[in-house]
């Protein structure tokens, strides 16, 4: 793991009193300064030696991209040794803003829908890359003049954020902690990597927050199709670890999501439905979100409108909770599988 941002202040503040630190740690992650220049309640011998050893901002932005509907911008950002990568802010429903986060540069997963598995896996990110994605939304919506805080973090952009489990780890600790994130509104999607599920588990440094399983399918066969990093077993692996998941993190609001992108003639028939729901039985604690397809070059079909409803409907009468995802950002490529670290 690489060093953070607060492991380096405090090497950079060595014989310094613990109050300095805290206050320097708490000045970069304020939304009042923008360079350590700024940060005037610090003796300017303190800040000159912080600006010499400790980067205000590990990216750079190169473009934001606002949607036609105004509920969507697309960030398109810089890594100091020229790798670009995707993050994206979304009005959300409380009328506040979230914030999708990447967490690799491209994917090693090379799911059929997503525009990001095409790419294959460059790097990690870093604790710092991942948090500083954030930061500079928050720069954009103060500088934009836009209504509302970012209340909400999602890590479901680019990469597999349990395939980069300590720096993702380590990230969602600043997001808590100097940030001020609650726990239940910060979600780590995955693609079910069993071993990284059964880490967190027994992990007493990982933060409590929600957990989103990207499912797609109800059976090997078929999952296997569209997401082909599925082993063999699974579901079975994927059950006995949600309930074990559940017992280590017993909170009443606690729940488990599944999320299922639609696919027309592949994942969403009456029998689909049927399999979704004896799967969730056996999970227990569970939502269902269904995504509509967001195209990509894959060659793929989005179930219609009207399939998208049935599913749920069927969903619904087998006791299912489950909600259809708003689709944001579509016409500047920053929905669900799209982003690809481009500017178009």
């Amino acid at each position: 793991m690489e060093e953070s941002r607060e492991q380096r202040i405090g090497s950079a503040l060595s014989g310094e009193s613990a109050f300095r630190t805290r206050q320097a740690i708490e000045a970069i992650y304020s939304p009042f300064f923008r360079s350590w220049n700024e940060v005037t309640p610090l003796p300017k011998i303190v800040r000159d030696r912080l600006s010499e050893s400790v980067p205000w901002n590990m990216l750079s932005v190169v473009i934001i991209l606002p949607s036609a509907s105004g509920d969507a911008w697309k960030a398109l950002l810089e890594t100091g040794d020229g790798n670009r990568i995707e993050s994206v802010l979304m009005r959300n429903s409380r009328g506040q803003f979230t914030v999708c986060v990447s967490t690799q540069v491209g994917c090693a997963m090379n799911c059929a829908f997503c525009a990001t598995g095409k790419l294959g896996l460059e790097r990690n990110l870093s604790q710092d890359e991942i948090v500083d994605q954030v930061r500079a939304l928050r720069e954009f919506v103060s500088d934009s003049g836009l209504t509302g805080e970012i209340t909400n973090i999602v890590l479901m952009g680019m990469g597999e954020p349990l395939a980069n489990y300590e720096e993702v780890r380590g990230a969602l600790r600043s997001f808590i902690g100097p940030m001020g994130i609650g726990t239940t509104r910060i979600t780590v999607s995955t693609v079910g990597l069993l071993s990284g599920l059964e880490r967190l588990i027994s992990d007493h440094e990982w933060p409590p927050v929600r957990i989103a399983i990207s499912l797609h399918a109800a059976d090997e066969k078929t999952r296997a199709g569209i997401m082909p990093t599925t082993a063999s077993g699974f579901f079975d692996g994927l059950v006995d670890w949600s309930q074990r998941y559940m017992d280590a993190f017993p909170e009443k609001r606690r729940h488990l999501t599944l999320e299922y992108l639609l696919l027309s003639d592949i994942n969403d028939t009456e029998e689909d439905a049927r399999k979704l729901v004896s799967l969730t039985r056996r999970i227990g604690k569970v939502r269902v979100n269904l995504i509509p397809y967001n195209v990509t070059d894959s060659g793929l079909v989005g179930s219609s409108g009207n399939a998208v409803h049935r599913f749920r409907d069927r969903l619904k009468a087998g006791g299912v909770t489950v909600t259809i995802r708003k689709s944001q950002g579509g016409d500047i490529a920053a929905a669900c599988g799209q982003l690809a670290g481009k500017a178009d």
